[in-house]
């Protein structure tokens, strides 16, 4: 026919619609080809659309994933063993949902909306509470306008530059056990004493005792890792494989830092470093709080912290983070190093001059990556973790406050890759080592905890 017909995507889609609808239906109803059939087939459309998912609209992208990291964890603290089935907090559970749409010519909008998700928490849990802090957390929350000339602007909850600056890991074994993050696995757990008594005298846990996540910064967050919190935050373009970052938010804290991922000569390469001072007021922690209103902690601002906040003084610390991460990647062999620091002015404003104010830690990773299975890469690691801890404002019962502990934990683990499930498998031991000194001058000799933990996570 001369000149034709052209269907919009619109009446291809109504035709479909309408083929299915159709040939779904009753014999009678095909019959029935009457003047009610264009009606007819009008509600059925709208019945349909009612019943399906969708977006809010069709100008901005909606892309919805995540992942599921559950685990097998045993554990033996020199007087008391026990096997529980946990979440793994090095990379929890969580969905996130996400998306972008254009503007302009090299411009964009979009928006990041992330949820946790904990059934058990493998970081909190303890040898009286089998399963510890559980439930939905918020990760992030915020929007964002992007340019390819100009770069990224972004405000919410989200993390800044220092978020993972420790923990830069081309392996993927982050999922598994952070080898600068020894709080996820087991940091909850209450250190005993030689004569295997808890630090406190007791045989019963208690808010009072030590545990492995007190001695790293009090919080359990390496010295010099950032942390996620309401900012506004800006990364510049990608420059030779470099981008800065700098971000201020809660009240006070503010980050910058610099990060470069690239590959050359056969290796693959990324690294990271970050600086961040925070003046956030004393007690800017209480109990029943948001975390997402609290910058990077400083060693004297937590809720237990009475003596500092009697002094009236705001925080007053700063920290250095940073990592690399490099693969050669023709044999699979890898290393990863972190290091980092953090100090607090207010230790020394509160207990003098010779109080120690400094917190560091440094760690090492190194393994080699291969494909020697059909299923996916296997990856064998060991890691390596020691933390200093100076003096802390937390007075632990019938020992008072620390003065400066150390922390040594060795790991060794494996994960197998399996491509067409998006999954990982692996199988991890760790043995962890820990003495602290008291104000009062004793020395604190802990007995050793030894963990074994073997899980999956998928993701979708």
């Amino acid at each position: 026919m001369v000149g034709g017909f052209k269907l919009s995507a619109g009446s291809l889609s109504l035709l479909a619609a309408a083929g299915v609808l159709l040939v779904g239906g009753t014999s009678a109803q095909a019959a029935d080809l009457g003047g009610n059939c264009c009606a007819d087939l009008e509600e059925r459309i709208a019945e349909l659309e009612a019943t399906t998912a969708r977006k809010g609209n069709r100008k901005v992208k909606l892309e919805v994933s995540g992942q599921v990291n559950e685990m097998v964890l045993f554990w033996d603290d020199g007087e008391e063993s026990n096997v529980g089935v946990y979440t793994n907090d090095a990379s929890r559970t969580r969905f996130r949902f996400k998306g972008d749409a254009k503007i302009a010519d090299g411009w964009k909008a979009g928006y990041l909306l992330e949820i946790g998700v904990r059934s058990a928490n493998s970081k909190r849990f303890n040898q009286d509470d089998p399963t510890g802090e559980t439930g939905l957390d918020l990760r992030h929350s915020t929007w964002y306008v992007d340019s390819k000339s100009f770069g990224r602007f972004w405000v919410g909850l989200t993390g800044g530059a220092a978020e993972s600056i420790t923990e830069i890991n081309v392996a993927g074994t982050g999922d598994v056990a952070k080898y600068s993050d020894a709080e996820d696995i087991g940091g909850g757990l209450a250190l005993r004493l030689a004569n295997g008594t808890y630090s406190s005298g007791g045989t019963s846990v208690t808010s009072g005792d030590i545990t492995i996540r007190r001695l790293i910064r009090d919080s359990g967050n390496q010295p010099g890792e950032g942390r996620r919190y309401n900012m506004v935050r800006y990364d510049t373009p990608e420059i030779a494989g470099f981008t800065a970052t700098v971000n201020w938010g809660a009240d006070d804290a503010w980050e910058m830092g610099l990060r470069y991922k690239g590959e050359f000569a056969g290796l693959k390469l990324a690294a990271g470093i970050a600086y961040g001072e925070s003046s956030e007021p004393v007690g800017g922690s209480p109990s029943g709080t948001p975390s997402n209103t609290v910058g990077f902690e400083c060693v004297a601002n937590r809720t237990t912290n009475a003596n500092i906040a009697g002094t009236g003084k705001d925080a007053d610390c700063h920290q250095v983070g940073g990592s690399i991460s490099v693969m050669h990647e023709a044999t699979g062999l890898y290393t990863n190093f972190a290091a980092g620091f953090l100090e607090d002015e207010l230790i020394k404003k509160r207990f003098g001059a010779g109080a120690d104010d400094r917190h560091e830690f440094w760690a090492v990773e190194a393994g080699i990556q291969r494909k020697w299975l059909p299923l996916g890469k296997t990856t064998i690691f060991g890691q390596y973790y020691n933390n200093q801890g100076g003096e802390t404002d937390r007075s632990y019962t019938g020992i008072g406050r620390l003065a400066g502990s150390e922390l040594d934990i060795y790991s060794l683990g494996v994960m197998q890759g399996v491509d067409a499930a998006a999954m990982n498998f692996y199988a991890m031991y760790r043995h962890v080592e820990a003495e602290a000194d008291t104000v009062a001058g004793d020395h604190l000799e802990f007995q050793d905890v030894d963990m074994f933990m073997t899980g999956a996570i998928i993701k979708f």
